[in-house]
C-alpha cells in the first residue's frame, strides 16, 4: 500500500494566489455595496436628528408668548418667552361679587386676583415662580422683557393668584386686554447654534428668569442642553407679517460628517401673535 502523498509547495502557493485573486474580485463587487449602505445609514442617522431638532423647536416656538421673538444680527440665536398655559381674569369692570377678586389695574397695592373659570391643572397648572403676563404688544408699556406687563407669581389657592408686585397699576396708559386674557410664563428658552467645519453644535438653554431686551449678547442663558451636534451651518430668521397679529420664524440646518456626508433642512413655523 502506498503512502498518503500531501500538497507540494508549489500547489499551495497556487492556491494562495488563486485565493487571493478570487478575494479580491469579491472585495471590489462588495465595495461599493457596502459603502453605500454605510453612507445612507450615517445620512438617515443625521436626518433623524436634525427632524427631531426642528421639530422640537417647532412644538416650542408655538408656545412662544406673543411678541417676545427675539433673534440676533448674525442669525445665530434665538430667543423667546415660554408660555405652559392661559386664561382669562375676573376684570373689574364686571362688577363681580365680594367674593371674587378683579386683575386690578389700580391701585398697586393689590397683588390678588381670581380666574374666571376653573384654574387649570396638570402640566398646564400655574405654580409659584411661573408669572402672569397680561397683552404682550412687545413695546412699552406691554413688554414683559422690560417687566411693564408680567408679575411673578407667589402664590395660588384654587382660583385665586397671588403675585409679587402690580406693575399693570403703574402701567401708562393702562394696557388692559380686551378679552381679559394673560399668558402663564415659566421662562426664557434661548437656542443658541455654533456651527463649525468640524462640526459645531446647537444647543437649548432655559431659565425661569425673564431675559431683557439686551439678553441675546449677555450669555449665560441658563441650563443648557445638547440638541444637535455636526453643525456646520444654520440660521434663524424672524419676519412679522404686515397688518396681521402673525409673523413667521424660519429655522435652517445642516448636519455634515467627516466623509462628505450632509444634509441640510429647512422649517418655517407660523405663529399667532395675538396678545
Amino acid at each position: 500500500m502506498k503512502g498518503a502523498r500531501g500538497f507540494t509547495l508549489v500547489e499551495v502557493i497556487i492556491v494562495i494566489v488563486v485565493t487571493g485573486i478570487l478575494s479580491g474580485m469579491v472585495a471590489v463587487f462588495l465595495k461599493t455595496p457596502v459603502q453605500n449602505y454605510v453612507d445612507t445609514a450615517a445620512r438617515a442617522d443625521m436626518t433623524d436628528v436634525a427632524d427631531l431638532t426642528l421639530r422640537r423647536m417647532t412644538r416650542e416656538l408655538r408656545l412662544a408668548l406673543p411678541n417676545s421673538v427675539l433673534v440676533s444680527a448674525d442669525r445665530r440665536i434665538l430667543q423667546f418667552l415660554l408660555t405652559r398655559s392661559g386664561g382669562r381674569y375676573i376684570d373689574i369692570g364686571d362688577s363681580p361679587p365680594a367674593t371674587l377678586l378683579p386683575l386690578d389695574f389700580s391701585p398697586a397695592a393689590n397683588l390678588s386676583f381670581d380666574l374666571a373659570g376653573a384654574a387649570p391643572t396638570g402640566r398646564m397648572a400655574i405654580a409659584p415662580n411661573d408669572w402672569i403676563a397680561v397683552f404682550n404688544i412687545g413695546t412699552a408699556p406691554a413688554d414683559a422683557r422690560t417687566f411693564g406687563n408680567i408679575a411673578r407669581v407667589t402664590a395660588v389657592n384654587g382660583t385665586r393668584v397671588t403675585l409679587a408686585t402690580n406693575p399693570f397699576a403703574t402701567q401708562a396708559p393702562s394696557m388692559q386686554s380686551p378679552n381679559n386674557r394673560f399668558q402663564v410664563v415659566t421662562g426664557t428658552v434661548t437656542y443658541v447654534c455654533a456651527p463649525s467645519a468640524t462640526g459645531g453644535t446647537l444647543t437649548r438653554n432655559f431659565t425661569n428668569q425673564i431675559i431683557g431686551l439686551n439678553g441675546l449678547g449677555a450669555p449665560p442663558y441658563g441650563a443648557a442642553a445638547l440638541l444637535a451636534n455636526l453643525v456646520t451651518a444654520c440660521g434663524f430668521d424672524y419676519s412679522v407679517l404686515a397688518n396681521t397679529n402673525a409673523a413667521l420664524v424660519g429655522v435652517s440646518l445642516t448636519l455634515s460628517r467627516n466623509n462628505g456626508e450632509s444634509i441640510s433642512l429647512v422649517r418655517q413655523v407660523h405663529l399667532d401673535n395675538t396678545p
